[in-house]
């Protein structure tokens, strides 16, 4: 499967990136099967840091010998179980569970929206699961360890500007 990571940089040996905000999935390095989405994510990181351009970095993963040998957590849908995670993590709530791969789909800016409607109480739970299943969701796939990152193998990168 071909994985794209939007950075300002070649990234051709992936690490678990701690960053200053909290995101969807937790802690790690984020991929997506969408090029599009990788080349969004791209322009995002350089507006906000020091970079040599926009980059869509390209891998290769065997997911289904990864699906095999490392404990995955993947949700197909944009659920009430995919809510409460991405909830919890944006909320800086570490998840119990030791997933290795977390794969499901991307809270963007329009998704995000509905989520924080439902966290402060404006949107009850079905309200907030019917406006999400209205958006284009892209997926992201999350590397969470160290182990996890050797199934990818970095093949180019290509500079956007």
């Amino acid at each position: 499967m071909e994985l794209y990571h939007g950075s300002n940089m070649i990234v051709k040996k992936p690490t678990i990136i701690i960053g200053d905000r909290f995101k969807d999935f937790g802690v790690g390095f984020y991929t997506t099967s969408y090029r599009e989405q990788a080349v969004r994510w791209a322009h995002r990181v350089l507006s906000r840091s020091a970079g040599a351009g926009e980059y869509v970095n390209l891998y290769e993963c065997d997911i289904e010998k990864a699906k095999r040998e490392l404990k995955i957590l993947e949700f197909p849908i944009a659920d009430e179980a995919w809510l409460d995670f991405v909830v919890a993590n944006r909320r800086g709530k570490p998840y119990n569970e030791s997933y290795e791969i977390v794969i499901g789909p991307v809270a963007d800016d329009s998704v995000y929206s509905a989520i924080k409607l439902y966290e402060t109480g404006v949107y009850d739970l079905s309200e907030t699961i019917k406006r999400l299943k209205t958006e284009e969701l892209f997926n992201q796939i999350l590397f969470h360890t160290e182990r996890s990152l050797e199934y990818l193998k970095f093949i180019k990168a290509v500079n956007k500007e």
